[in-house]
């Protein structure tokens, strides 16, 4: 599995090279897992005793975020360094706290107990924002919009979600599509993995008929095997935000106002040009005018509340 994962991974740095080679500058000095801010931000100075100036004395906020997921976070095999939409936005996060990100893996399955039990104080890892998950941790507002799909190979028989009815659907265990197929396609048989890479896998050798999860996502594949194509309408509004532990109301504004400051200072538009635009060719849907109450209601209780 990880000599196909890895082979993998350098295939899509093959297409990705003007990308990594921006991004590679960047972080200069880092290694496997860590990378640090530009250094161009001059960060402000936080109360004693609040998370901010907790990571400020600490030198370093550790953020999961995923390694197998381009363009939002993946490992360059090049430089053994992380890199994507997240891992960028979470360099911005810490230039603005004045420290270094130490970036570790964050699978769908794993995110929540992270924060949970100290392993990431932020979690960046494609995570969308649900009334479930909230009850067990807490969010920034939403950072950026996806879209659930269905990807499935040229030929397929399969046009959209009315046609999953006895195939087989790779998805993640943990992420927010184990819900969505049971609903929208109760015939479909679920094959629930750790990693999206595996699916990648698993659509190749024809062991599943489809893979359904973030466009972004399912982009990434496309950019590495062009066989493989999107079907149907959207299943799903997927809006991501910056997981936190439950009750951090201090950390979760500055989130909410690093953010926001994202998107007025142009960063944000720059960071969707680089790893999503020039890919899709398509407009951002900017999560600007979506609050943390819209993204709630695209997800409201169904478990665990």
């Amino acid at each position: 599995m990880q000599s196909s994962k890895r082979l993998w991974i350098i295939a899509l740095m093959m297409v990705l090279a003007l990308v990594a080679a921006a991004c590679g500058d960047d972080d200069e000095g880092a290694d496997d897992t860590e990378a640090g801010g530009n250094g161009e931000t001059e960060a402000e100075e936080f109360e004693e005793g609040t998370p901010m100036a907790e990571f400020q004395e600490e030198g370093e906020v550790t953020i999961g975020v995923k390694f197998d997921v381009p363009p939002f976070g993946f490992e360059n095999p090049q430089s053994g360094e992380v890199e994507g939409f997240d891992v960028d936005m979470g360099n911005y996060i810490a230039d603005k706290l004045g420290v270094e990100a130490n970036f570790i893996e964050a699978i769908s399955d794993n995110r929540i107990p992270f924060l949970a039990d100290g392993t990431a104080d932020l979690i960046l890892s494609t995570m969308t924002i649900t009334t479930d998950r909230d009850a067990e941790i807490d969010f920034s507002r939403p950072y950026y919009v996806a879209r659930g799909r269905i990807l499935v190979p040229e030929g397929s028989d399969i046009a959209g979600v009315d046609d999953l009815g006895g195939t087989r659907v790779c998805t993640a265990l943990g992420s927010t599509y184990e819900g969505t197929l049971t609903e929208q396609a109760p015939d479909a048989e679920l094959d629930l993995v750790d990693a999206y890479s595996e699916c990648l896998e698993k659509i190749q050798n024809e062991s599943v008929d489809a893979v359904s999860t973030d466009d972004v996502i399912l982009t990434g594949m496309i950019i590495q095997d062009e066989s493989l194509q999107l079907v149907g309408e959207p299943l799903t509004t997927e809006p991501y935000g910056v997981g936190i532990a439950e009750g951090e109301t201090e950390l979760a504004e500055f989130l909410d106002a690093t953010v926001e400051e994202s998107f007025e200072d142009g960063t944000w538009d720059e960071l969707y040009e680089e790893w999503v635009g020039q890919f899709t060719g398509e407009e951002a849907e900017h999560p600007e005018g979506l609050t943390l109450e819209d993204a709630y209601e695209l997800f409201p209780c169904a478990e665990t509340c």
